[in-house]
């Protein structure tokens, strides 16, 4: 849920900052060679919250998120219920209400923004630094004493039912919620973070204040403040306004199970049955964030899908015409991750389309990548890393995803190191250790008895009625 900024003069505000952030942040590296990460410091409450400390005083900014336990993976089988509560934070505080919220934050042309995850939610939140004694304290009553308000949660629920129903209209809305369903079983990372409509419609207010009870709270979480500030004017501020932030006792961790085994391909029909497009997902399991090998994956996923010079789109989009759009998926969470390859083509050319994004995974695993791809991938990527870190809610973003994730420092400044030795012979390391050979998992939505007799040459195939409940 957001609240966005309507007014020109903090838009040129923020537009002012990005363009003197991104010199900064290429003068450093083109000086140096290399990108570092800006020094911060970092401090833990007596009540468990893990705080952050960046100062960048290009402009008078500061950019604050914070990640909470509180992702997807919590909700059991109430679907839906982190991101209801993720939204319910901005339904007003004990002082003010929703609409009053608004007002002030947007006078000042700040923006806060909440969402939920699979394994954490986040509150971002932009503003200038003139306005911190007024801004801080809203923070922490949202985060402390929201008013969880009964009207709004019924508007926002019966909004949240009906994006439910929509998105069943508008298959890349929803496949990939079916294929990590599929993918995933009974998992908690196989939870669709928005939920499904029976789910979502039997979710009750109660149940937003238990779950934000148990995990909106400081022991788990962290919060990164970036921007114009001096650290120790920054660090009692923050330590005034949340040490009376009282930690709970964090419940049970649901994501301790293990990961399903595949034992076979499977292939799930989502039939659509005025489709004349078939869009699907076809991969296996990933590595988690933290992985060592993180880096060699992305620069072979990039390669292989992740630009538009990539194997993929060169033999499905430009050579053979099957598609306006193909990539491969890198996602990494806490305990796993997602392989996969993504794309839509015509009802009729669903079996080439197919055929073809194996023929290219298949050409990765048994001849390899050459040099001159290996190095095109290691340019891109050395290229694009650093405007990726430009502005204060990235470089906010990524210390709370150290915190989650747990990685360090030496990711990011070892980064365009990591890259540059990637060689030939360490991709097929890579390639035979982490990306997905057989055993594959397919999800295809498209008009089922069109699609239905190429099905079996890939796997088992099981059939779901597009607006059957769920995933």
């Amino acid at each position: 849920m957001t609240i966005r900024i309507n007014r020109l003069m903090p838009v040129a505000l923020v537009l002012v900052g990005w363009l003197l952030q991104n010199e900064a942040v290429w003068a450093e590296s083109h000086k140096t060679g290399v990108f570092r990460l800006p020094p911060y410091e970092k401090a833990k409450l007596e009540n468990g919250l893990t705080v952050y400390l960046m100062e960048q005083h290009e402009v008078p900014l500061i950019d604050v998120c914070v990640a909470l336990p509180a992702g997807s993976v919590e909700d059991g089988d109430q679907y839906g219920l982190a991101s209801l509560t993720a939204d319910a934070l901005l339904f007003g505080t004990k002082t003010l209400t929703k609409d009053r919220l608004e007002e002030i934050l947007e006078g000042l042309g700040a923006q806060v923004n909440t969402s939920a995850s699979r394994d954490f939610a986040a509150l971002t939140l932009s503003f200038a630094n003139k306005d911190q004694d007024v801004v801080f304290p809203i923070l922490r009553d949202i985060l402390t004493e929201p008013s969880l308000d009964p009207t709004e949660f019924d508007k926002r629920k019966k909004q949240a039912l009906l994006e439910l129903k929509r998105n069943k209209e508008r298959p890349a809305s929803v496949v990939f919620s079916y294929f990590s369903r599929a993918l995933f079983s009974s998992h908690p990372y196989g939870n669709p973070v928005s939920g499904t409509e029976p789910a979502v419609a039997q979710l009750t207010l109660d149940d937003v204040k238990r779950f934000y009870r148990e995990h909106v709270r400081p022991n788990g979480s962290a919060m990164a403040v970036v921007g114009d500030f001096q650290t120790p004017q920054m660090k009692r501020r923050i330590n005034s306004l949340f040490r009376g932030w009282k930690p709970s006792v964090a419940p049970k961790a649901v994501i301790g199970g293990p990961i399903p085994v595949l034992d076979t391909s499977r292939v799930l029909i989502v039939n659509k049955e005025d489709a004349t497009e078939t869009r699907f997902v076809i991969g296996g399991f990933g590595i988690p964030r933290n992985h060592p090998d993180f880096l060699p994956v992305l620069v072979i996923n990039t390669l292989f899908g992740g630009q538009f010079t990539s194997w993929l789109n060169t033999e499905l989009r430009i050579n053979r015409g099957l598609t306006y759009g193909v990539s491969s998926i890198l996602n990494t969470y806490k305990t796993s991750g997602v392989l996969a390859v993504t794309s839509f083509t015509r009802t009729e050319n669903t079996e080439e389309a197919i055929d073809v994004t194996l023929d290219v995974l298949n050409r990765l695993h048994k001849t390899g990548v050459d040099e001159a791809t290996l190095q095109s991938a290691k340019n891109y990527l050395n290229g694009q890393y650093p405007p990726e870190l430009e502005t204060g809610q990235q470089l906010a973003s990524l210390l709370t995803s150290m915190f989650v994730y747990g990685f360090g420092d030496e990711f990011i400044n070892g980064f365009m190191k990591t890259v540059s030795e990637m060689t030939v012979e360490k991709t097929k390391t890579v390639v035979a250790a982490h990306f997905p050979e057989d055993r594959l998992q397919f999800v295809l939505i498209g008009k089922a008895s069109a699609i239905r007799g190429i099905a079996k040459k890939y796997g088992e195939v099981q059939e779901k009625e597009i607006q059957d409940p769920g995933f």
